[in-house]
């Protein structure tokens, strides 16, 4: 058996496509998009029409379409970006408690600076209650933040109710899109979007590339000052090809996520189905319906995750406990703390996400050696 890589919300392997589309602008069309003479027009309307293919995706206008190097700096954009231009109408940011730490952090480092942060409780499936949030706005709330689907248990979250909520009080509402763009629908209109956060890696396309879309009319500082690119809102030479890129992963998802969605469902839900009559003392984490089609996530009592995912890495199949951004710490998932979980149970977590390339085959061969594996770490 060939090695089976089961942990694409870290990350996806480039589509062949793209990288045939990209690689003009590496060699024969390697122009600064910014430069008058004909390379620099040719890179310019590379990334023009890339900018069109992304708006489009998302229901956006392309002039409000910021490229930049992925999702983390996105969200550190906006968070900080927000802050800044925004802090005459207050100081209080309301965030929900299992956001990536690319929202964390920031978030966090603004509290330090005193700023007054709310943390939204999620339930035990994961999802935050709309309510909360409109019980957490006060008269100075510039910024709510919500993560769309939950990088680790895949929850699908109720943006658009939410989205509602900010729109009435007229609060900025910035969407972590990074786990279902190119996945399932997202459009900034349907979840009342002020700004959105994605990356091209986590949908087949090449890494160090993604954007924020930001609404027009919404106050949000320049993150990177040097230069007038990207209209004034990030300094910095534009990775042309990197957009490229992105747009051509977004287009063939386009045209294959109804398809895709289809068959991840049907594998994910074998996987939900199967494992826990195959083994004992398994709890499945997260919403059992609303949750995105690639994703399952368990927790096995009596079981340390690292040594599953090594005992995994030796059966040639990759997979993770949840955020790579975070694998390396020793303490336990925040969002499944954040969901009740037991250190024990969090500590024992296990996540599948399935991808394009995904089979029935691998399903069934990771079916077939789990259970001896957990057996053997129980002992």
């Amino acid at each position: 058996m060939q090695r089976i890589y089961f942990d694409h919300a870290a990350t996806t392997p480039v589509d062949p496509e793209v990288i045939k589309a990209m690689e003009p602008y590496f060699y024969e069309k390697f122009g600064n998009a910014s430069s008058p003479y004909a390379f620099g027009r040719e890179a310019s309307r590379a990334l023009e029409d890339s900018r069109q293919i992304l708006a489009n995706f998302i229901g956006a206008k392309p002039e409000e379409i910021i490229f930049n190097s992925g999702a983390t700096e996105a969200n550190n954009h906006a968070i900080f970006g927000v802050a800044q231009a925004q802090q005459h109408k207050g100081g209080h940011l309301i965030v929900s408690s299992i956001e990536h730490h690319s929202v964390l952090e920031p978030v966090s480092f603004l509290e330090r600076q005193g700023y007054e942060v709310t943390y939204v409780p999620v339930d035990d499936k994961g999802m935050v209650d709309p309510q909360d949030v409109q019980n957490a706005i006060t008269d100075k709330t510039i910024l709510i933040v919500l993560i769309h689907a939950s990088n680790e248990v895949g929850t699908i979250q109720p943006v658009a109710q939410i989205g509602q909520i900010a729109k009435k009080r007229n609060i900025t509402f910035l969407v972590d899109a990074c786990q279902t763009t190119g996945h399932i629908p997202v459009n900034v209109d349907t979840l009342g979007a002020d700004l959105l956060s994605l990356s091209s890696h986590k949908f087949y396309g090449p890494k160090g590339v993604g954007a924020l879309y930001i609404r027009q009319g919404t106050k949000v500082s320049p993150f990177l000052l040097g230069g007038d690119q990207e209209r004034n809102r990030r300094a910095s030479t534009q990775n042309v090809a990197g957009a490229v890129g992105l747009a051509k992963a977004i287009e063939l998802c386009q045209k294959g996520m109804e398809e895709e969605s289809r068959v991840q469902m049907a594998l994910r839900d074998k996987l939900m189905e199967e494992i826990p009559k195959r083994i004992s003392g398994v709890r499945i984490n997260g919403h059992l319906k609303q949750r995105l089609p690639n994703n399952t996530h368990f927790s096995f009592e009596g079981v340390e995750g690292e040594a599953l995912l090594m005992s995994l890495d030796m059966a040639n199949v990759a997979a993770s406990m949840g955020s790579a951004c975070t694998s390396g710490a020793m303490e336990a998932s925040h969002v499944l703390r954040a969901m009740g979980l037991s250190d024990e149970l969090a500590f024992g977590s296990l996540r599948i996400t399935m991808g394009r390339w995904s089979s029935e085959k691998q399903v069934e061969y990771f079916l077939e050696r789990l259970p001896s594996i957990v057996s053997g770490l129980r002992i």
